[in-house]
């Protein structure tokens, strides 16, 4: 009896280890990859539309985050900081804060004010959300002037030497 439950073990171990070198574990794919086109953007559904486009010589920084995600608020700031020094960047900061009185709050906390802000009332709900694949988290995107993503979540460090 004990000799049978030993056979029935061993042979329900290897056919655990081909059945799981048969299966493919999926990996979700990436919306947006560098040297796709950036969607346009279009904030609460309006007719708002954002140009990516006219940073003419230089790059656009497109920034996403909100104010109750700490990493993506000081990644932003960080960001929008450098990019006030450089004439080759136009940064845009797009919040996805539920209330524009908080949004306006952090704005003027974190010295944003010289830069193009915008906030997103929809959330996750918003189109722009799941057009830049937010899903997983706040990005940055570094586009350059024909619309091209160049460099993805990228930080004050690798920036400088992007524009260096």
């Amino acid at each position: 009896m004990i000799k049978s439950v030993k056979w029935f073990f061993v042979v329900l171990v290897i056919g655990s280890l081909i059945s799981l070198s048969f299966s493919k574990e999926s990996i979700p794919a990436e919306k947006l990859k560098l040297g796709d086109a950036a969607p346009q953007l279009m904030l609460c559904d309006s007719v708002q539309l954002l140009d990516l486009h006219d940073a003419r010589e230089g790059y656009t920084l497109l920034s996403f985050w909100a104010s109750y995600d700490a990493a993506s608020r000081e990644k932003n700031a960080a960001l929008a900081h450098l990019a006030d020094k450089h004439s080759q960047i136009k940064m845009i900061s797009v919040s996805f804060d539920r209330y524009v009185s908080v949004f306006n709050a952090t704005v003027k906390q974190d010295g944003l004010l010289k830069n193009d802000c915008y906030v997103e009332t929809d959330g996750s709900d918003s189109e722009i959300f799941r057009a830049y694949d937010l899903e997983r988290g706040f990005k940055n995107y570094l586009i350059d002037s024909r619309g091209i993503i160049v460099a993805k979540n990228v930080t004050a460090t690798e920036l400088a030497s992007y524009l260096n």
